[in-house]
């Protein structure tokens, strides 16, 4: 799969992982061209079982993403609609697309990410930030609209509700080590700290199978809107999907027939082992 000819961004696939750069100067801009060159990306990996694992970091030593476009929101219509009348944005769209690629995604925050940009990286599975060069804000109501890129819904789900209003509502910065607090991020890191680290964990789940990433992914999303009777319908659903196109079973058959689930220091080592089990294809 070809991953080239993109205006935003620049993208390098290696070892299953697909590394995404993006530098569209001078500040990152999220306007139609970045959207127009996701939109491609996703079209792309929705068809690709190698790469496995997507990161987005940033060529900018300032800026991840920044904020929407506000040319693309300055001819919006100031008559109200209907909620029948009312469609998704193309931000919305795009970045839901993002939300559901089959692939585990990581957003690499090593500066500012504003409005549309925090949105983006919401809609990544996991985000990391570098301390004294991220910072977040989602300053919408401060212009008279809102958080119009999943930022509402999205951050309600990953911090609750309480929080997610604080942030909306006061339209301040919020520096790594807060969003590591309030849960937007997964972990906060000295700057020197987060590549190693995001590169060992990307390089450490590509070595997983594909349908597995893409079964655990949709299991969790699923289980965030549903009740619990039917999030566990899911699980199920998504285990038969796994166990249907990866190795699976065979792993299983050849830990019983080992005898490796007895040892115990196999249970000891369970961190090393999975790692050992990808060799059974």
């Amino acid at each position: 799969m070809s991953y080239e000819n993109f205006t935003t961004f620049k993208a390098e696939a290696n070892d299953g992982v697909l590394w995404v750069t993006i530098d569209f100067p001078p500040v990152n801009l999220q306007g139609q061209e970045m959207l127009a060159d996701l939109n491609t990306l996703c079209l792309r990996l929705e068809r690709d079982r190698e790469v496995k694992v997507v990161v987005f970091q940033s060529a900018h030593p300032e800026i991840w993403v920044c904020h929407y476009d506000t040319n693309l929101l300055k001819d919006m219509s100031t008559e109200a609609v209907s909620r029948q009348e009312a469609h998704l944005l193309d931000l919305q769209s795009v970045l839901q697309r993002v939300s559901r690629l089959p692939q585990a995604t990581i957003a690499k925050l090593e500066g500012f990410a504003r409005g549309g940009g925090h949105e983006f990286a919401l809609a990544c599975d996991m985000r990391f930030a570098a301390r004294g060069k991220f910072k977040f804000m989602q300053m919408e109501v401060g212009m008279g609209i809102l958080p119009c890129g999943g930022g509402a819904s999205r951050m309600a789900r990953q911090v609750g509700l309480g929080r997610a209003l604080e942030i909306i509502l006061s339209a301040r910065d919020f520096d790594a080590d807060e969003a590591e607090a309030y849960g937007t991020v997964n972990k906060a890191f000295e700057p020197e700290e987060i590549g190693p680290y995001v590169e060992e964990l990307a390089t450490r789940i590509a070595k997983f199978p594909a349908e597995s990433i893409n079964a655990c992914k949709q299991t969790v999303y699923e289980s965030i809107d549903k009740p619990i009777d039917d999030a566990l319908k899911a699980e199920a659903y998504w285990l038969y999907q796994a166990t249907s196109t990866t190795p699976a079973i065979k792993r299983f058959t050849v830990a019983d027939e080992k005898g490796m689930q007895h040892d115990l220091e196999n249970q000891r080592n369970w961190n090393d082992l999975v790692m050992g089990v990808q060799e059974i294809d």
